[in-house]
C-alpha cells in the first residue's frame, strides 16, 4: 500500500485516478483551492477520501499527483518540494498505471467522456473492467486486466500512454495556447497511434482522421467506405434506432437512449471494441439501451415549461451538437444558449466558430472567459465581447444579472462550459422556483 496526496483533486481527470488508487487499496487524501461542493466530490465522498483545504501534515513516503493546472509556485508544490516528496504529474502516473493492464485510450477532440462512460458501462456489466472518465468518476476491479481510459491530447500528455486498442473520436484544432495549427496538432495523433500496440478504432467520415497513417486500424462512421457502417439510421424526441454493417455483412439493431448524431458515432466506436473483443452483439445492444450517459453530458432538470441542461460543450462543435440535441428532442420550445467560455487562447483562435454554433439557438447568453492557467493581461483585448459582438441575438450573462433568463417560457435552457456553470444554473433553478411560487400565491 502506498500514500497519495492529490493536488488539484477536484480536477475530473485527477478524482477519478484518485478513486483507482483507493480501489487498488492505496491510502489517498487530496487538496484544492476551490472549497465550493464540486461534481467531481461526488465518488471522493462515497469513499472517504478527504479533501483538504490548508496544508495536511504529510510523512516521507507520501507521493504527490499534481494536476497541470496547479503551476510550480503553488504552496502545495513548494512544501513537497521542500519535503524532497516524489511528485508525479497526472499523465505520468496514468502512463505508469495503463502499463499494467490491457488498455484501451479513448481520444479525439470530442467525445471522449461519453464514449468511455459507455465502455466502462457495457464491460462492468458483462466481462469486468477498470476505467477512468472524465466526468469524476474511476473504479479499480482488481479481478480484471481490462482498462478504460481518456487520453488528453493537451500538451500530448497522452504520449506518456503505450495502450493496447486506441479510438479516435475525431480530429479538429484545440488548445491553440499549445499546438501552433492543424498540422502540429495532427503530429500528435500520429504518434500516439504509432504508439498502439495493436488497433487503431477510428472515425473514417473524417478527411483529417483519414490523413493519419494508420496501420493496424478500424474505421467506422456512416459512409460506406468504412469498417463500421451504421445504416437506416432513424433519430427521435427518445435518441437513435440504427443497424450496424461490419465490412459489408449485416452486424446487428441498436437503439441508443442518446441525442445527436455525434452520440450515434461514439456508439459506434464502442461497437468496434465490443466486436473486436468477442462480447455478444445482442447484450451489447442490452447494455447500449440501458446508458444514463456520462455526468454533465445534457443532464436535464424539469421545472414547470422550462427544461435546465447542463453540458459540458465548451468547443464549437460541442455547442452546435448539444443546440442540434435539444431541438431533436424539444422541436416546440424555444432552444437558449449560456455559454461560459473558458481560456482566452481558445476564444481568441475560435470565436468566429463559436458564434456560428451559438447563432443556432434562438437566443445566447455569454458570460465572461474563464481560465486557469492563463492571464487575461497576456490576451489584450481578447473578452467574451468577441462573441458577443458577432451574435445574431446574443448578451453578456453574468451572476448578478441571471434574473434576465426568467423570460423564456417554454424553453430549453443550455448551460455549457467545461468550467463550473453548473453553479450558476443552480442559482437560476432556484430562482425560477422561487419566482414560480410566488406567480402561483
Amino acid at each position: 500500500m502506498s500514500k497519495y496526496y492529490f493536488v488539484g483533486i477536484k480536477g475530473s481527470g485527477m478524482s477519478s485516478l484518485a478513486q483507482v488508487l483507493y480501489d487498488l487499496g492505496n491510502e489517498v487524501i487530496g487538496y484544492d483551492d476551490n472549497r465550493n461542493h464540486a461534481y467531481t466530490e461526488i465518488e471522493l465522498e462515497k469513499r472517504g477520501i478527504k479533501i483538504y483545504y490548508e496544508t495536511p501534515e504529510l510523512t516521507k513516503d507520501t507521493i504527490v499527483v499534481r494536476t497541470s493546472a496547479v503551476r510550480d509556485s503553488h504552496k502545495e508544490i513548494i512544501n513537497a518540494k521542500n519535503l524532497g516528496l516524489k511528485i508525479y504529474q497526472y499523465f505520468e502516473l496514468l502512463g505508469e498505471l495503463t502499463d499494467k493492464y490491457k488498455t484501451v485510450a479513448v481520444s479525439g477532440c470530442h467525445g471522449k467522456t461519453t464514449t468511455t462512460a459507455l465502455l466502462a458501462h457495457i464491460f462492468s456489466e458483462t466481462t469486468g473492467c477498470s476505467y477512468i472518465i472524465g466526468d469524476g468518476t474511476g473504479v479499480a476491479n482488481k479481478n480484471s486486466d481490462l482498462f478504460f481510459i481518456e487520453a488528453c491530447e493537451y500538451y500530448r500528455h497522452f504520449l506518456n500512454y503505450h495502450p493496447t486498442y486506441t479510438i479516435i473520436t475525431n480530429i479538429e484544432l484545440d488548445h491553440p495556447d499549445y499546438y501552433k495549427d492543424l498540422e502540429d496538432y495532427k503530429s500528435a495523433y500520429q504518434e500516439f497511434a504509432n504508439q498502439t500496440k495493436k488497433t487503431v478504432i477510428a472515425w473514417g467520415d473524417s478527411d483529417t482522421v483519414r490523413s493519419l497513417n494508420l496501420k493496424d486500424k478500424l474505421y467506422y462512421g456512416f459512409n460506406d467506405n468504412n469498417d463500421v457502417v451504421c445504416k437506416n439510421l432513424v433519430l427521435s424526441e427518445n435518441g437513435a434506432s440504427f443497424d450496424v454493417y461490419i465490412k459489408g455483412e449485416y452486424y446487428n439493431h441498436f437503439e441508443l437512449p442518446l441525442l445527436g448524431e455525434h452520440m450515434v458515432l461514439n456508439s459506434l466506436a464502442v461497437i468496434t471494441v465490443c466486436y473486436i473483443m468477442g462480447l455478444d452483439k445482442d447484450v451489447v445492444n442490452e447494455e447500449i439501451h440501458s446508458f444514463k450517459g456520462a455526468k454533465r453530458r445534457f443532464a436535464e432538470t424539469f421545472i414547470d415549461d422550462v427544461v435546465t441542461v447542463d453540458d459540458y460543450a465548451h468547443h464549437p462543435t460541442e455547442i452546435a451538437a448539444t443546440i442540434k440535441a435539444a431541438r431533436q428532442k424539444y422541436p416546440n420550445k424555444e432552444i437558449v444558449a449560456v455559454f461560459k467560455p473558458n481560456t482566452y487562447s481558445r476564444t481568441k483562435e475560435l470565436y468566429k466558430d463559436f458564434i456560428t454554433a451559438l447563432d443556432l439557438a434562438d437566443k445566447a447568453y455569454v458570460t465572461d472567459i474563464t481560465c486557469d492557467r492563463e492571464l487575461p493581461s497576456e490576451f489584450p483585448g481578447v473578452t467574451s465581447d468577441l462573441i458577443i459582438n458577432g451574435l445574431k441575438n446574443g448578451e453578456y450573462i453574468n451572476d448578478d444579472t441571471i434574473d434576465k433568463l426568467l423570460k423564456h417560457k417554454n424553453a430549453v435552457l443550455l448551460f455549457m462550459s467545461c468550467k463550473d456553470i453548473y453553479t450558476m444554473k443552480g442559482n437560476f433553478e432556484k430562482l425560477l422556483r422561487e419566482n414560480n411560487e410566488d406567480r402561483n400565491n
